[in-house]
């Protein structure tokens, strides 16, 4: 499969990145103006770069456009991205996506599909508020990835030293907990774990659990991880993510505060989000978030543009105990050690449209659309896959039990939903056609159901 990614900025590296770590043969081409970004992309990856203005037909013909599968367009802007995306089409690329940032072009986002021709537009200020958002109302979880259009749920958790989880073994589950949930991953500091029924559960292990919303908050309220509805949130940085997130909080009756420093976005903000509080000031100042009353919110959000303040002023936040904190982080070099900082959740925008990305990728890397990858989600730093499939008449194992069906090693299913319900799949439960089903993985190479069977 061919592709070219136009813009060598931090989304192009991190899908560049992505795309290099599959374990597929993809023939991957980068186009940026700055020399510098695309010979650092080629010296790091192992892909073909381009220099030059990826709108005009000379540069895009140098890449090979007319025999490309995926053109993805990235840049910073949003009109360079839409052109090239439409002149890609036109000179033979199959499929074409485009990042587009703008809240008045996203409106014309059915338009830009159905009119245009654009197989897909992404928006990662739009994809973290709508992260950030599944959190939020999930207090008690640090992450919130959702499959079949959120009929089941998977949540992260950390095991506190009052969780009553600590010392039980996943087969005695049911002995803490009556609801239909399955513990599918667990990080236990650098050791990465699917676990079968005889692991132990730790204080300060992570754990993935797999269920329906309901079941989720009866099994953290059962384990003594519930937390209390968040009712009051301060955002610090109006960016685009915060204006999306306030939207969208105000319809479920939650109270927003939005500390930010420039006149004129406040301005704006204030008429653009009637029923949040804007208040011009410096969010990284210590008297301001008092005078703000950061200690009683519930949750604490940093968004401003610099990974360092939004680093520095959540750990502050958890200082004066505001029971959340999420910190918008666009470098990710040292994950693992922001894991151990005292920050519950970390966003990166990039990170998210990126993976969004390249569930399409594998997607059309699967010749039979049907049984292709309807959703993905990264685990734990991106060391785990969680992909939701549709079973079809091409599925080997259709109509057999899961005892029946030889799967690969590090792969397990974790749920299957279908018409009349919801099932944590046992070794008796049948596969039976158009269910959906859930793995988790930590094999780059599963593009359909059938990719989970050993040969």
């Amino acid at each position: 499969m061919k592709i070219i990614v136009l813009g060598a900025g931090k989304v192009g590296k991190a899908l560049t990145q992505y795309l290099s770590d599959e374990d597929y043969d993809y023939d991957v081409v980068v186009i940026d103006l700055h020399a510098e970004k695309v010979e650092t992309i080629v010296n790091q990856f192992d892909v073909l770069g381009v220099v030059g203005d990826g709108a005009t037909y000379d540069i895009l013909n140098e890449a090979g456009v007319d025999d490309t599968d995926i053109f993805i367009a990235v840049t910073q802007s949003d009109e360079l991205n839409i052109l090239a995306c439409l002149m890609a089409k036109k000179m033979g690329a199959q499929n074409s996506i485009a990042r587009v940032r703008n809240p008045e072009y996203l409106k014309q986002r059915s338009f830009m599909r159905d009119q245009l021709g654009l197989s897909m537009i992404i928006n990662p200020e739009l994809e973290a508020a709508n992260e950030i958002r599944r959190i939020l109302l999930f207090p008690s979880a640090f992450k919130v990835d959702t499959f079949v259009g959120g009929k089941i749920e998977l949540a992260e958790f950390r095991l506190k030293e009052n969780a009553r989880l600590i010392g039980v073994s996943l087969n005695r589950l049911d002995k803490v907990s009556k609801t239909n949930v399955l513990i599918c991953s667990v990080r236990r500091k650098d050791e990465l774990v699917i676990p079968d029924g005889n692991f132990v559960l730790e204080q300060g292990d992570r754990i993935h659990v797999m269920g329906q919303h309901r079941d989720l908050v009866r099994f953290c309220q059962d384990i003594n991880l519930f937390e209390q509805k968040t009712k009051r949130v301060i955002m610090v940085g109006g960016g685009r993510i915060a204006y999306y997130l306030a939207r969208q909080l105000s319809e479920h009756g939650i109270q927003v505060k939005i500390i930010e420093n420039d006149p004129k976005r406040c301005l704006d903000l204030s008429i653009m989000l009637p029923h949040a509080t804007i208040i011009e000031s410096d969010g990284s100042d210590e008297e301001v978030l008092n005078e703000e009353g950061i200690e009683s919110v519930d949750a604490f959000l940093a968004l401003t543009g610099f990974d360092e303040e939004n680093i520095v002023i959540s750990l502050y936040a958890k200082q004066m105990k505001a029971k959340k904190t999420v910190a918008k982080v666009t470098r990710t070099n040292f994950m693992n050690v922001l894991d151990q900082l005292d920050i519950d959740s970390i966003i990166s925008p990039k990170n998210i449209i990126a993976t969004h990305i390249l569930r399409y990728v594998r997607a059309k890397n699967n010749k039979d659309d049907d049984s292709s990858v309807k959703t993905l989600h990264h685990l734990f730093n991106d060391d785990v896959d969680a992909m939701e499939f549709v079973v079809t008449p091409q599925t080997s194992f259709l109509n057999k039990k899961v005892s029946e069906v030889k799967l690969k090693n590090n792969v397990l299913i974790a749920a299957i939903s279908r018409e009349r319900g919801f099932v944590i799949p046992k070794g008796d439960t049948e596969i039976r056609l158009k269910d959906h089903i859930v793995i988790i993985t930590t094999d780059r190479k599963i593009c359909s159901l059938n990719d989970l069977v050993r040969r």
